[in-house]
């Protein structure tokens, strides 16, 4: 592979949007249902040309009623290219008034059917769920049986009286996509998060050449968190949102208040990180200006123990870094890769942590040394 995955919910979205006000919860005459607003936005991966992916249904459940009880919020039947939802633009899955009250999960049903409409290639869909790669080929994303009866989002939200509720889905592409292994297939393992608008903000701004201060198209921009103190070390470093930067540069994150460590990276030049704190509704703006650098690639094979074809590993490649100060680390590419499946992923020269991942194992840790134009080899067994 030529390109990497920048993990997530890399990767992230970005959506700029009016905010609709909610009104408060009023008693009788009729002010007994809200509105939802659902649409749907992406965390960005570099590591394809397009991730298809055939929205069926979108369903909710309403806390007072039975477990198994879920209200249809959306039936779209869309074939989504989740790469296409960056930089400002989502898709509307639905808007249905509903119940006023709380509701603690959201579902969304995966379809096998895709719609009638054309592919970037200007074909129509071979597949309801596929990723098309940098040599237009087509590979079709396998459901593993687990997520056919619908990806349940814990993530409580409240329906007042004549208002409305705007969610966002971001919908992961870079972790959801597991590269393929010795049967040549590749898994759909969704990942997605809810943002409520209400607590949103975004960070914008630009990715140029130091040296010539000219755009820097397809760049990876990500808003990450550092927890040393995770027990874990798979989750000392999370993506909590990632985009790709337009043909000028641009790029937008819609993301939840907090601080972060923002990080630039693309091919061919030495990654950037700034730290900031965002606010409720505001919009911050960060541009980076990177310095080019040499790549090396680092490719190996994923061996589990006991594992089966839907079984996979997260390679999350982590450097440390000193922002304001203090010593942290950031993620720079991550990559998810099934079981007998192997690996290439371009970093520019340097030394990084190699963190590895998989359900239910102890998580390892590598550190690895990457020579520019050179191959160095990272065999992940467990």
């Amino acid at each position: 592979m030529k390109k990497f995955i920048s993990a997530i919910q890399v990767l992230f979205f970005s959506v700029f949007l009016s905010l609709l006000s909610v009104a408060g919860c009023g008693g009788g005459g009729g002010g007994d249902t809200g509105e939802l607003s659902v649409s749907l936005t992406d965390a960005s991966t570099d590591q394809y040309e397009a991730v298809y992916v055939t929205v069926k249904e979108v369903a909710v459940h309403l806390e007072s009623a039975a477990q198994d009880s879920w209200t249809v919020v959306s039936t779209p039947g869309k074939t989504v290219n989740l790469l296409e939802l960056v930089n400002g633009v989502r898709q509307e899955l639905g808007l249905v008034s509903l119940t006023a009250g709380h509701y603690t999960q959201l579902r969304l049903m995966i379809g096998d059917t895709p719609d009638s409409g054309i592919n970037i290639l200007s074909q129509s869909h071979p597949f309801a769920n596929y990723v098309i790669d940098s040599s237009n080929q087509y590979h079709e994303l396998k459901i593993p049986s687990g997520v056919q009866t619908g990806v349940k989002i814990v993530n409580g939200f409240d329906i007042s009286a004549n208002g409305t509720t705007e969610l966002i889905l971001d919908f992961d592409a870079s972790a959801s996509v597991v590269v393929a292994g010795a049967s040549g297939q590749y898994l759909l393992k969704p990942t997605i998060k809810v943002l409520n608008t209400v607590e949103a903000s975004i960070i914008k701004g630009s990715v140029t050449k130091a040296a010539d201060a000219s755009a820097i198209g397809g760049a990876m921009v990500s808003a990450q968190t550092f927890n040393p103190s995770a027990a874990d070390a798979k989750d000392q470093v999370v993506v909590e949102a990632s985009t790709l930067t337009s043909d000028v540069g641009a790029y937008s994150i819609f993301i939840a208040v907090g601080n972060y460590n923002v990080v630039a990276v693309k091919d061919g030049f030495a990654p950037l990180v700034v730290n900031l704190t965002t606010t409720a509704g505001g919009i911050t703006t960060q541009d980076f200006a990177l310095e080019s650098a040499s790549d090396g690639n680092v490719v190996g094979s994923v061996t589990i123990a006991g594992g089966n074809a839907e079984t996979y590993v997260t390679i999350s490649f982590r450097q440390a870094v000193t922002i304001n100060g203090t010593n942290e680390m950031i993620e720079v590419a991550s990559i998810n890769v099934v079981n007998g499946g192997s690996y290439s992923v371009a970093l520019p020269a340097g030394t990084y942590t190699a963190v590895s991942s998989t359900f239910n194992l102890s998580t390892q840790q590598a550190d690895v040394t990457v020579v520019a134009s050179a191959d160095t080899t990272l065999n992940i067994a467990f």
